[in-house]
């Protein structure tokens, strides 16, 4: 089950437990979820000038990104407690990391490379397939050495080859929303979380009354 009422913009595990952040400008989130149980372990609300988005866990930090307000949030992961926050120039949409270093997409083709330190751009990618530019990047992923991202408004996730943006694969999960309760604001896929002990993808949309647990065979 998944709370229909969650307006999905970031999904990861980290050490068994699924973080969830989510959006809409006085009801942005971000949660702790205990995934076998659907037992929330935390709730930090975000002010209500602010529109939650991508959200990824790296050096005993939670980072949470807001939409349009050029604000980022660090959170310590064990008590969930406001450290500080950091400023970035284009939107925020989705945010993933690899270990090292951060990874945030806005909207466009390009996801940026952040220093998690200096909180500073060092690189960015630019996604294309053989024929034309991947716009719209929206929640990331990483998942052995690749970054998977969903595509805002289309029922897909692409898999991209970090090291030159290349989209290596595409995942239609179009069949996915039907299993899905619908109702008035019922939203688009969006979330995509890895669980490295089971080798499963979690997967859930805007809205959604369900989380999907998928394996790519």
């Amino acid at each position: 089950p998944h709370d229909f009422k969650s307006f999905t913009e970031g999904l990861e595990f980290h050490n068994d437990t699924l973080y969830e952040s989510t959006g809409q400008k006085g009801n942005s989130y971000f949660r702790k979820y205990d995934v076998k149980s659907g037992t929330i372990y935390k709730e930090v609300t975000l002010d209500k000038q602010y529109f939650g988005e991508g959200i990824t866990v790296l050096n005993g930090k939670i980072f949470q990104l807001s939409w349009q307000e050029n604000t980022g949030f660090i959170y310590n992961q064990k008590t969930c407690v406001l450290e500080k926050t950091f400023t970035y120039e284009t939107e925020g949409w989705g945010l993933t990391n690899d270990g090292k270093q951060l990874y945030l997409s806005d909207g466009s083709e390009k996801i940026y490379i952040y220093n998690p330190e200096t909180l500073k751009v060092t690189d960015f990618i630019s996604v294309y397939t053989q024929n034309s530019k991947i716009e719209s990047i929206n929640e990331l992923e990483w998942i052995d050495g690749k970054i998977w991202a969903n595509i805002y408004g289309k029922d897909a996730i692409a898999i991209i080859n970090p090291a030159n943006g290349s989209v290596e694969g595409v995942l239609n999960l179009s069949e996915l929303k039907s299993k899905v309760t619908n109702h008035p604001d019922i939203d688009v896929l969006n979330g995509i979380a890895y669980n490295p002990k089971t080798k499963t993808i979690f997967v859930t949309g805007k809205n959604w009354d369900k989380t999907f647990e998928i394996v790519i065979e």
